[in-house]
C-alpha cells in the first residue's frame, strides 16, 4: 500500500481506480477554508496521473472514498453514481435505543449556500429520500447501526436519523448533545459494491471500522 506522512491508507488500487480510507476531519475536495484536502494528498501520491474525484463524503465523516486514475474511469464512475448503481453501506453510532430495523422516508430540501438539510414542508420543494437501517448493538446510551441510503442526497443519513430522534453521536449540527474531541461524527463509510466502470468486474470494497471514541466498545458487543 502506498502512503505519505499524514495521508490516508489506500485500500484498493488497479489501473483505473483507487479506494482510500479517509480520516474524519479532512475534506475530500478543496473548500473555502483552504485547508489541505484528500484529493491533494492522493495527487501527491500519484503526481503523473489524472486523478479524479467522482464523489465525496462529508468532512466530519471517515471511511471509504473512491478516486479515478484517468478520464475514462471518471466518466464511468460518474455514470454509476448518476444512475445510483453504487451500493453503499455505512456504520453509524446514534443517540438512544433504536428498533431492530427500520426504514426512513422523508422529503429533504437543501438550499444552495446553506450547509444543512431540512425536512421539506412546502409542496413541490425537495425530493424524497429513503434510508434503511439494521441495529447491530444497543448500548446504555448509544446504538450501533448498519445504514443503507438510497441515492445520495446532501447530508441524507445525518438528517434522516436526526429526524427520527436518533442523531449521530457528535453531530451537533443535527441535534447531538455534544461534539467529538476530534470534531468528527460517528458515521463511517464502510462498504461499496458496484460493477467496475471499465472492466465490468464486480467490486466489493470495505474500510475497517474506526478505533476512536466508543467504536471499539460497541463493535465488541456484536453477537
Amino acid at each position: 500500500m502506498n502512503s505519505i506522512e499524514g495521508s490516508p491508507v489506500i485500500l484498493y488500487q488497479d489501473a483505473y481506480l483507487l479506494a482510500v480510507d479517509k480520516p474524519c476531519g479532512i475534506a475530500v475536495q478543496a473548500d473555502r477554508t483552504g485547508d489541505p484536502c484528500l484529493l491533494d494528498q492522493v495527487k501527491a501520491l500519484f503526481p503523473k496521473e489524472d486523478i479524479g474525484s467522482p464523489h465525496r463524503i462529508d468532512r466530519p465523516v471517515g471511511g471509504l472514498v473512491v478516486f479515478t486514475r484517468n478520464a475514462e474511469a471518471l466518466r464511468g464512475m460518474d455514470a454509476l453514481y448518476r444512475t445510483q448503481a453504487v451500493d453503499k453501506t455505512y456504520l453509524a453510532i446514534v443517540e438512544g435505543a433504536t428498533p431492530p430495523k427500520g426504514e426512513c422516508r422523508h422529503v429533504l430540501a437543501h438550499t444552495a449556500g446553506q450547509r444543512k438539510t431540512r425536512m421539506a414542508e412546502e409542496p413541490g420543494i425537495g425530493r424524497e429520500a429513503v434510508l434503511h437501517y439494521i441495529t447491530k448493538v444497543v448500548g446504555e446510551r448509544f446504538s450501533l447501526l448498519e445504514v443503507k441510503p438510497e441515492g445520495g442526497a446532501f447530508h441524507q443519513i445525518r438528517a434522516q436519523l436526526a429526524a427520527i430522534g436518533h442523531p449521530i453521536k457528535g453531530d451537533v449540527k443535527y441535534g447531538a448533545r455534544r461534539g467529538e474531541k476530534d470534531r468528527g461524527i460517528a458515521l463511517h463509510a464502510w462498504k461499496m459494491r458496484f460493477r467496475h466502470p471499465v472492466t465490468d468486474h464486480l467490486l466489493e470494497l470495505e474500510a475497517p471500522p474506526p478505533v476512536r471514541s466508543i467504536w471499539p466498545a460497541l463493535l465488541a458487543l456484536q453477537k
